[in-house]
Parts: C-alpha cells; sequence; structure tokens
C-alpha cells in the first residue's frame, strides 16, 4: 500500500509542476536583431525565419526595415532556429534558447556573405517586405486568438501573392489540427512537400497527425520512413519514440528518445522520457539500483535543460524519490 500512495503523490506532483509550466508556458518572448552584409551595411528587406517544431505556433518570419533591424514577438519558451535570408545573399542560421520571463532575450545579429541566395526572401513576387511583415503579423494574430478560420484565410491569401513562401502551409495545418479537421491538416502539410520533398517538419506533422487521428500505424510508417533518411533531425526521432511509447512500447520508445538526444545532447525533452522509462522500470522493480538509475537519468535532465519545463518537472519527481 505505501508504494501506492507513494507513487500517487508522485505522479500528482508531476500534474502539479505541469501545470505551473502550461501557465508560464502561455507568456511569450520577444527576439529582436539586426542583418548587416560583410561591410557591416544593414540589409533592407531580409526575411528571418523561427522555426520551433515543440512550440505552437511553430513559426514565425519578420522582415527587416531600412536599418536591417528586426522584432519577432510571440515565441514560446524554448529552443529556437532563427535563419536569416536575403536575395543575393548566404543563408545563415543560429540557435537560442528563448525566455519569455527574466532577463530580456539577447540580441541576434547575422552577418550574411555574398552568395546565392534561398527561400522565402528571394521569391516574395510583388509583396513588399514591409506588406509581408504587415500581413504575417495579421493572421499570426489570428493564429495566437485561436481564430482558426480566419487565421487559414489570411495564411492562404500570403501563399497566394508569394508561393514561394510554402512554410507557411505549416501554420495552415496547425491551425486545421487545432480544429480536429486532420485530413485538411495532413492535406497542407502535403503541399509543401510537393515544393520542399524534404522537409522533416512536414513528415512529422502528418506522423502526429495521424497519431492524434488515433491512426498509430500510419503515424510510425510516416515517422519511420523520415527516419531513414540521412538528413533526419531530432526531432524525427523523438516523434517517432513518442509514437512507440503510445503503443505501449517503452523500450522501443527508448532508442529512439536515445538517438535524439544523440544528435542534441543539450535538449531536455528526450532525456526527460528517457527517465520516464526508467521511472516505469523502478517502479516495477522495486529494485533500489533501478531507483538511483532513475535519479541520475533525472538529475542529466537539470544538468543538460535547466531553464527547461522539463527540468522543473524532473526536479520535483527527484525530491519525491529521494523522501
Amino acid at each position: 500500500m505505501r508504494v501506492r500512495v507513494h507513487l500517487l503523490t508522485l505522479a500528482l506532483a508531476a500534474l502539479l509542476v505541469a501545470a505551473v509550466a502550461g501557465s508560464a508556458a502561455a507568456q511569450t518572448g520577444r527576439v529582436g536583431g539586426t542583418v548587416k552584409d560583410e561591410s557591416g551595411q544593414p540589409i533592407k528587406g531580409a526575411s528571418i525565419t523561427a522555426e520551433n517544431p515543440n512550440a505552437s505556433p511553430s513559426s514565425f518570419t519578420a522582415t527587416t526595415d531600412d536599418k536591417g533591424r528586426f522584432s519577432i514577438i510571440g515565441l514560446r519558451t524554448g529552443r529556437w532556429t532563427f535563419t536569416a535570408q536575403a536575395p543575393g545573399f548566404a543563408p545563415e542560421s543560429g540557435n537560442l534558447n528563448v525566455q519569455t520571463i527574466g532577463a530580456p532575450n539577447p540580441p541576434l545579429t547575422f552577418t550574411l556573405k555574398k552568395g546565392a541566395s534561398s527561400g522565402p526572401a528571394s521569391a516574395l513576387g510583388n509583396l513588399a517586405a514591409k506588406d509581408l511583415q504587415a500581413e504575417l503579423a495579421a493572421a499570426d494574430a489570428l493564429y495566437n486568438a485561436q481564430k482558426w478560420d480566419e487565421s487559414i484565410t489570411a495564411y492562404r491569401a500570403i501563399l497566394a501573392k508569394a508561393p514561394a513562401l510554402s512554410v507557411i502551409n505549416l501554420q495552415i495545418a496547425a491551425a486545421y489540427r487545432n480544429k480536429k479537421e486532420y485530413d485538411n491538416a495532413i492535406a497542407a502539410y502535403n503541399d509543401l512537400l510537393k515544393t520542399d520533398p524534404n522537409n522533416d517538419k512536414a513528415q512529422i506533422g502528418i506522423g502526429m497527425t495521424n497519431l492524434e487521428k488515433g491512426d498509430i500505424g500510419a503515424a510510425e510508417e510516416t515517422l519511420q520512413k523520415a527516419a531513414t533518411s540521412p538528413t533526419a533531425t531530432r526531432e524525427v526521432f523523438y516523434n517517432l519514440g513518442e509514437v512507440k511509447f503510445a503503443k505501449g512500447q517503452p523500450e522501443e520508445a527508448a532508442k529512439y528518445y536515445q538517438r535524439a538526444s544523440d544528435i542534441d545532447a543539450s535538449w531536455g525533452k528526450p532525456l526527460f522520457k528517457l527517465a520516464l522509462v526508467a521511472l516505469n522500470k523502478s517502479s516495477a522493480s522495486g529494485k533500489p539500483e533501478d531507483k538511483e538509475a532513475t535519479i541520475k537519468a533525472l538529475e542529466r535532465v537539470v544538468a543538460a535543460d535547466p531553464l527547461s519545463t522539463e527540468a522543473a518537472q524532473a526536479k520535483t519527481v527527484i525530491e519525491q524519490l529521494k523522501k
């Protein structure tokens, strides 16, 4: 009976931390910066994309003003990839752990080198950079207000004017997923794959949408295929682990969580899931050595990604296990 009570306490504590983390996640952060060329001159009309597949919305786009400055508002806490692009320049990318509370996020400075350009900024059609920024901001505002139909209409209007911005299909798909219109979401992801066949975010999106539909087999098939790519990302392996976990295969799930962690050892999400697998094993066996292994796994989450939601949850579980 003591074990049952202890596990119930542990579960309640984890749920409490999750609720607090969810409240914090409702806050949003701001990231700004500049884009310049190699001589230090500002680049006007450069496109900056922020992407985080674990956030919702998962991507934002901004453009620079006359002084090369940009600002992106609405980012959730987490690790974001920022990419700056401009016609006639090679793109440049970087990562930043965005915070929504505490000290302001540090400014980003991109120095683009002359060379071949690619992506949205090189083919905006007749849509001026300033107009693009305003229309994207308006569409994102509708999305954040949970006005799914209006946001889809706004995103599609931008896409009609600038077809090169096919990445907007990610936002369209996310809106459909929030409406639980899963087939429409998959169609939007497939629209992106027509122009970018190796887009891992679209592949992951299809897999997780199938999981939300309850079609675990289709979800597994999609992500398993994406995982065979030589350029498979940490997100592909993590989400494949999620599918395996949903199928009740924790040991198989652990293999993919580990592969995600091998790609990015500072990412707390797969480390925390590995710790949960260890916790399940410890709870089942009751062996002291398994309990110690679980504590060590949780401590790795805190050490690797101390500002993450997973680290906060890990600390609470550690406290419970040490009682």
